[in-house]
């Protein structure tokens, strides 16, 4: 059962509190998944966050271990499969497999609260959290508590050295003192409030300092070419003659850079030859340096690649992305076990992992994160370390329809410029194309009547860095 608080006494509880108890046990945990869904993108009720946990704190009070772990589990995999839904259209089985191995860290959760005590729960599910992101093969940050505060500036500010989990772990210490207040245990109250009270003050000196003076400016391009179109042969000039005039009417307000999303380049980049010719005479044309998203092959290897074109229409640089998309890019063990990359992915082919990190030079040094490397802190952080003054994300966010996807995306991107203290600038196919500086603020994107998803445009902005 959950320890009710260092003295392991229990207290009595007050009319909400005893509600909560009496409450069918199924419904406190479908309550707890689904305040953390609405806490999230699209719904972007963030406040929710602070009280989801409270139910499923209610719903496993008293309950044996193995009812415990199951409660907790199925709160998880309701929170899972309502969050990251979307993932049915890249591959439904991969969904289900993902959410039913996320939701056991939920189920760890609370074996580990009712072992030590709920004032444990915010060590704890941070912990939990860190493990989550940094399993071998099987590591997915995606959803961490924290981001769901991707828009309260202030909150966010300590992620400069605390990450996200420190986010993470005030939110959960809130949770825990909304469920100690109903059992009247007012200190975890008091002690949560002078934490917030420290948080926000330290996020409005922050938020207050004065900006970088160095700029470059850059324009990015979101082409938004419909999935079922992106490797059609039939398609391929239509693609680049899109890209092609976007290009240019940016290239108008003389950008330093000009960026194309990820797998932009609608072959193989060098070994479609003529399409390659047009992009490289593009930027000749333009006399701007182009950086696109392109896939690349090498001794029968595939790469999701980003190459940078010199004004004089030379790739003179390239980056091949080191951490691939599980189920989505490569299957997991499908070396030993080959049907499930049959399950999984069908006829399509793996990619191979690149090996190293790459920062271009231009302006200003800047490093690139293609698709989901932006959800892992250190692949920024070792980025930032090696020189790069600025971040660049190239994503396409189209395979997940209209949903809350590309905004549960890009607030992982909140977070790396909030904690490396350097401007982000993500470009997309279709998703949240736009500029963030270094206190995570959102300040210019690509929209149209207040939606960012499947249009079509350019957007140039200056980037403001150290």
């Amino acid at each position: 059962m959950i320890r009710d608080g260092s003295r392991g006494k229990a207290k009595s509880v007050p009319l909400l509190g005893t509600l909560l108890l009496l409450a069918p046990e199924p419904s406190l945990i479908v309550v707890s998944g689904a305040l953390l869904v609405l806490a999230f993108p699209s719904f972007n009720l963030s406040f929710l966050a602070y009280t989801g946990f409270v139910p499923l704190f209610f719903a496993i009070e008293g309950k044996s271990p193995k009812k415990i772990f199951f409660s907790s589990c199925a709160a998880g995999l309701i929170f899972y499969l309502g969050a990251l839904y979307w993932l049915y259209h890249v591959t439904v089985i991969g969904m289900i497999i993902a959410c039913f191995y996320l939701a056991v860290y939920f189920g760890i959760f609370g074996i580990a609260i009712s072992r030590f005590g709920i004032l444990s729960a915010p060590i704890v599910w941070v912990v939990l959290e860190y493990l989550q992101a940094h399993i071998p093969i099987m590591g997915f940050g995606w959803l961490s508590l924290g981001y769901s505060q991707y828009k309260n500036l202030p909150l966010i500010q300590i992620a400069d050295f605390s990450g996200v989990y420190g986010v993470s772990f005030v939110v959960m210490m809130v949770n825990v003192a909304i469920y100690r207040a109903f059992k009247k245990s007012f200190r975890e109250t008091i002690i949560a409030a002078l934490v917030l009270i420290a948080v926000f003050g330290y996020g409005t000196m922050r938020g207050n300092e004065m900006g970088y003076r160095n700029d470059v400016k850059v324009s990015v391009i979101q082409g938004n070419i419909p999935q079922e179109l992106k490797w059609d042969p039939e398609s391929q000039d239509m693609i680049i003659e899109k890209y092609t005039a976007l290009t240019k009417m940016a290239t108008l307000e003389n950008a330093d850079l000009i960026v194309w999303p990820e797998t932009s380049f609608p072959g193989f980049f060098e070994i479609d030859e003529e399409l390659t010719e047009k992009v490289l005479t593009l930027a000749r044309e333009i006399k701007t340096p182009l950086l696109i998203g392109v896939n690349t092959e090498e001794d029968e290897k595939y790469f999701n690649s980003a190459a940078l074109i010199s004004p004089e229409g030379n790739m003179t640089d390239k980056y091949d992305k080191t951490h691939l998309v599980p189920f989505g890019e490569y299957v997991p063990f499908s070396n030993k076990f080959p049907v499930l990359h049959k399950l999984v992915l069908g006829e399509l082919g793996e990619f191979t992992p690149g090996k190293a990190f790459k920062i271009f030079k231009l302006k200003a040094d800047f490093g690139v994160l293609i698709c989901f490397e932006d959800i892992f802190p250190e692949i920024s952080g070792k980025l930032v370390n090696s020189g790069a003054k600025f971040l660049i994300v190239i994503t396409n966010d189209a395979w997940y329809g209209k949903s809350g996807a590309a905004f549960q995306h890009a607030a992982n991107s909140v977070f790396r410029a909030v904690e490396n203290r350097v401007p982000v600038v993500r470009c997309a196919n279709t998703g949240v194309s736009c500029f963030i500086d270094s206190k995570g603020r959102i300040y210019d994107s690509i929209s149209e009547k207040n939606s960012h998803l499947f249009i079509t445009g350019y957007k140039t902005a200056v980037v403001n860095i150290k």
